[in-house]
């Protein structure tokens, strides 16, 4: 994931004063296209100024959590905004104006280019970004009471991942949804700000001004994400299926029932948005793993740095030019014991040239193996599109720059990989593919419903279809919706658990990751493809072929210069998202599953 500096816009924002602007025309005249890229003109260098101070804040506050850094932050973002909304509303002034189609599209990219923009009167801009860094720095100093002691979510998380006592699961689980009913008040202010920010640049909502960044109308986006998951629904509900009978085996009656919605805090993490934790519940019985990608991280003496440094060395494989010495010098890749920090991992693009970092408080296991290759993903992208024009300094969409480092790691956990760079010295035949198989499943299709729903709510709470009284059970009614999930007891009246999810109070959008989960897979199947590869698309490794490499980064140079189905193209031949990639690659999973689901009642 980005920083929530990258994810709140297209690039790093505005802070400070601006320049005067390109001459106007006189009051009444129909703007010219000359005047429209004289302003794009002036807009980019004052971006390109700013650029690296607006990020420095962010990144200082992240890394050192006082109340002096807080209000730093505060105070450029703040700054940031009120530029920002400023531009965006001038850049309206050229609606209807014939400019060539590059000033054309960063007119359109500016005024799509924050994800929450303030209000244009005086206060709105501060008082805004104080709530929003308020509100992401409650998350990340949360704490709470457990078995006599106070635990961090990072604690918390490893409850949930190891214990097999419900009644553990159940007071972690609860335990961190504690930290969050303080942020309802906050949470619904900047609801409130952020919509009247949005309607003064012309949308509905901040929701329509999120789904309007797709190079299609916001509606159209909607019926889109609604087409991708009646694509993968099916196969998640026979994993649903699946799961829930051996959650039953497990438990008994009493805490897992035979049928119906499963136990959120039983799957393993935090948020049940992967289940891969609960391997050793759900694995096929009679089928075995002859490795453990932990414990050969452990026995083969991998470090935080070294775990790095192997994703660095797939990136390399493909051709892509080393990491700076800085990254080295400036990344937090290990939780610091002496002050707060902003652990949720994320990559940064400090002066939108060569400072590129990554901060993640990085544990020796498979899961952040998987996420040091997700993380540098964005690195290189960012790295990739340097030298386009300030506006186009970012993903295709938002879906590619998450996209990306899954992709690299869909090769970087094949035990053909694992082989090829020794912690493996044979990779395991066929008999081996449904236990790989129900792994990846149980991250990759158990989280495409909840990849799906954090936006689907806060589409509901912009538009005002949920009222803040209405908060939780909303949250609540989507996630037995989609996931078929349910809470491991009553909730309280004061609850406000999608504060408990990072992106909620740190702004970042969501469906970018439910794209990412689909576009992966595309281009996991086109560059396997383009390597020649004959096997099952799921074994297949692209770790040293240059040539995707070379491919791959003529797509990620492009940025956002163009509509992303054209970039989609360079890469993959296809102009269309489309999920039958994840069908290709989970296919003997699926039919395995359907099998092993016989005589169930699916569903919920």
């Amino acid at each position: 994931m980005k920083s929530k500096l990258l994810a709140a816009s297209a690039v790093a924002l505005l802070l400070g004063s601006a320049p005067a602007m390109a001459q106007r025309a006189p009051a009444g005249a129909q703007p010219t296209a000359a005047e429209a890229k004289a302003f794009v003109q002036n807009a980019e260098a004052q971006l390109e100024k700013v650029n690296a101070v607006a990020a420095r804040a962010s990144w200082v506050r992240a890394n050192f959590i006082t109340a002096d850094t807080q209000w730093l932050e505060a105070k450029a973002s703040a700054e940031q905004n009120e530029t920002a909304t400023r531009l965006a509303m001038e850049a309206a002034r050229f609606n209807g104006v014939k400019t060539d189609p590059v000033t054309a599209r960063k007119l359109q990219l500016l005024k799509l280019y924050l994800v929450s923009p303030a209000p244009n009167r005086p206060g709105a801009a501060d008082e805004l970004s104080s709530l929003l860094t308020k509100l992401d720095s409650t998350y990340s100093t949360g704490k709470f009471d457990f078995q006599g002691k106070q635990i961090t979510l990072n604690d918390a998380e490893d409850v949930l991942a190891k214990s097999r006592n419900p009644a553990e699961l159940k007071a972690a689980w609860e335990g961190w949804h504690s930290i969050s009913p303080v942020m309802k008040p906050d949470y619904a202010r900047f609801v409130a700000l952020s919509n009247e920010g949005a309607v003064g640049l012309g949308y509905k909502d901040t929701g329509a001004l999120w789904r309007a960044n797709y190079d299609m109308e916001p509606d159209a986006f909607a019926a889109e994400t609604d087409r991708l998951w009646k694509q993968v629904e099916p196969f998640y509900k026979n994993l649903h299926c699946y799961v829930r009978g051996r959650l039953n085996a497990q438990y008994g009656d009493a805490v897992q029932p035979r049928t119906g919605p499963i136990r959120a805090d039983l799957l393993g993490n935090m948020w049940a948005q992967q289940w891969g934790n609960i391997y050793d519940v759900v694995q096929p019985k009679g089928v075995t793993s002859s490795y453990n990608l932990d414990d050969l991280l452990v026995t083969k003496g991998y470090d935080p740095v070294k775990m790095v440094r192997t994703g660095e060395n797939f990136y390399s494989s493909l051709g892509f030019a080393p990491l700076p010495q800085t990254f080295w010098e400036r990344s937090l890749i290990t939780r610091p014991q002496d002050r707060e920090v902003v652990c949720h991992a994320s990559a940064w693009d400090i002066d939108d040239k060569d400072d590129i970092r990554i901060k993640m408080c990085t544990k020796v296991n498979a899961e952040d193996f998987t996420t040091i290759h997700h993380e540098l993903g964005h690195n290189y992208y960012q790295r990739a599109y340097k030298d386009q024009p300030v506006l186009f300094r970012n993903s295709a969409n938002d879906g590619f720059h998450e996209a990306i480092g899954d992709f690299a790691a869909l090769s970087a956990t094949t035990p053909t990989y694992l082989q090829q760079i020794g912690l493996l010295q044979k990779a395991p035949g066929a008999e081996e593919d449904i236990p790989f198989l129900l792994k990846m499943a149980l991250d990759k299709i158990a989280f495409l419903p909840f990849g799906l729903l954090v936006d689907r709510w806060r589409w509901q709470v912009f538009s005002g279809e949920v009222t803040p009284d209405r908060y939780n059970d909303a949250w609540w009614k989507l996630r037995l919706q989609y996931q078929g999930l349910t809470a491991p007891g009553p909730r309280p009246a004061d609850a406000f658990d999608p504060g408990a999810k990072y992106h909620v109070p740190g702004n970042t959008p969501y469906t970018r990751y439910f794209l990412a989960h689909i576009y992966q897979f595309q281009f996991h199947r086109a560059a396997c493809k383009q390597a020649g590869w004959k096997g099952p698309l799921h074994r297949c490794s692209v770790y040293g072929q240059k040539e995707v490499g070379e491919r791959l980064n003529t797509m990620l140079a492009l940025g956002q210069s163009q509509p992303w189905p054209e970039t989609l193209k360079t890469f993959t031949g296809e102009t269309r998202t489309d999920a039958s990639a994840v069908a290709e690659y989970f296919q003997p999973l699926n039919a395995w599953l359907t099998k092993q689901n016989r005589g169930q009642k699916c569903g919920w």
